[in-house]
């Protein structure tokens, strides 16, 4: 009997999953802290929730940091391989977070304190910026036929593990420590822990190969001088499409997690450990939807899955807002666990859908900078436009934000279409 693909590739996977799991959670640890602690720890302001304004749009520095990365990342990736590429994406994350936890407050060092957080916080966005596209060409460009969106869901699951990881030891932290403890050195704790982490994603990385594709792509021609310079030349609508088709799941994400933690416990007053609970639970809807949407785009097509999910966040759009005006939690528990069971539909078949849209020798540059120039729209904006909105209007108007980006990740998965083996 033939083995399962699941079992003969299982060290790719393995890879592909450990890396991005240890990546997320660097990314998550900051955006739990930026919610949490801080505003007060790092920025001086009169009023909590200009604090918290100003800690979110440090948590948006990375966004900006990542079409960096990936154009750096993206170089190397397409030309010296997958493998080594990744390893270093992951030590310049690993690095820029474990940093983070040693860092004086503003009471300490003044204005020093904000400028070195979000230095760190550039370095965490430079790193994550080549690893989405790594990981997920690891997996895709070792996949077996008919199992490349399952293949390609690896690295998105790494996004529950991570984030589940990161809110679930904050919610540990929060119950054996006291507040003044946890804002005083608690909240360092996280950061601390992620040296642990990523030497046993660096340990997996390691023990795996370059991918399939790129090493038949070699034989047939030497790699492109500079990538990016052909990627922006003749396959700029792509970039476009890709980047449009990854708007929702970041949109769906960073305000059902950082928005709706900060939304929540500063201005609805529900305590920290109830809300950090709330989320870890919704977030296994998470999974559940990229899994479903894994195996349906394997049966089906990704563009399909990709459009009903787009649809699905243009109505999670119009309940999102009220939901969290009204204040109950078992109604916030229901809104978030239906919004991230509908970002594991627009999220799962990334991995598979974006690397049909660039050729071989292009791939990494293409789809690092279609995900991470999408991540700013989605990510950056997201977060801060709806505490704006929030204070102008009301939650209500925050929900309008996520049906946009419904629509424009709509509109990228109508237009994006496959390109040729070579570019």
């Amino acid at each position: 009997m033939m083995a399962s693909p699941l079992k003969t590739h299982g060290r790719v996977l393995a890879a592909a999953l450990v890396g991005t799991s240890v990546e997320f959670y660097d990314f998550y640890v900051y955006a739990t802290a930026a919610a949490l602690v801080f505003g007060p720890l790092f920025f001086p302001a009169e009023s909590a929730s200009a604090q918290l304004l100003l800690s979110l749009m440090s948590f948006g520095l990375a966004f900006f940091a990542r079409p960096v990365g990936a154009i750096a990342f993206g170089h190397f990736g397409d030309r010296l391989g997958r493998k080594s590429t990744l390893v270093v994406s992951l030590l310049m994350m690993g690095i820029s977070t474990l940093l983070i936890a040693f860092l004086p407050t503003y009471q300490m060092v003044g204005w020093v304190a904000p400028l070195l957080l979000c230095i760190l916080r550039f370095g965490q966005g430079f790193g994550l910026g080549g690893e989405w596209g790594g990981a997920a060409l690891l997996a895709v460009e070792n996949a077996p036929e008919g199992w490349h969106a399952r293949f390609g869901s690896a690295p998105q699951l790494g996004a529950p593990i991570g984030f589940l990881a990161a809110n679930g030891l904050f919610l540990l932290l929060g119950l054996w420590l006291s507040d003044a403890d946890f804002i005083a050195w608690g909240w360092r704790i996280p950061f601390l822990f992620s040296a642990v982490l990523v030497g046993v994603g660096l340990w997996v990385r390691l023990r795996v190969g370059e991918t399939r594709d790129f090493a038949e792509a070699l034989e047939k021609e030497p790699p492109v001088a500079v990538p990016v310079g052909r990627v922006l030349a003749h396959h700029w609508g792509a970039v476009l499409a890709a980047g449009a088709g990854v708007i929702a799941c970041f949109a769906i994400f960073y305000l059902s997690t950082a928005f709706a933690l900060g939304h929540m416990t500063t201005v609805r007053g529900i305590a920290r450990e109830q809300m950090l609970a709330l989320q870890l639970a919704a977030n296994l809807f998470l999974a559940l939807g990229i899994v479903i949407a894994a195996i349906w785009s394997d049966r089906a097509s990704t563009r399909r899955v990709l459009g009903w999910g787009a649809g699905a966040t243009v109505v999670l759009g119009f309940i999102f807002g009220p939901a969290l005006a009204g204040g109950s939690l078992p109604i916030v528990f229901l809104t978030l666990a239906f919004a991230l069971l509908v970002m594991g539909l627009v999220y799962g078949p990334l991995g598979a859908w974006m690397p049909q849209l660039f050729p071989v020798n292009l791939r990494y540059t293409g789809i690092s900078i279609a995900f991470n120039g999408g991540g700013i729209v989605g990510g950056a904006v997201a977060p801060v436009a709806a505490q704006m909105l929030s204070g102008a209007g009301g939650t209500s108007l925050v929900g309008l934000f996520l049906s946009a980006a419904g629509l424009v990740t709509l509109a990228g998965i109508i237009l994006g279409r496959p390109a040729s083996a070579a570019g």
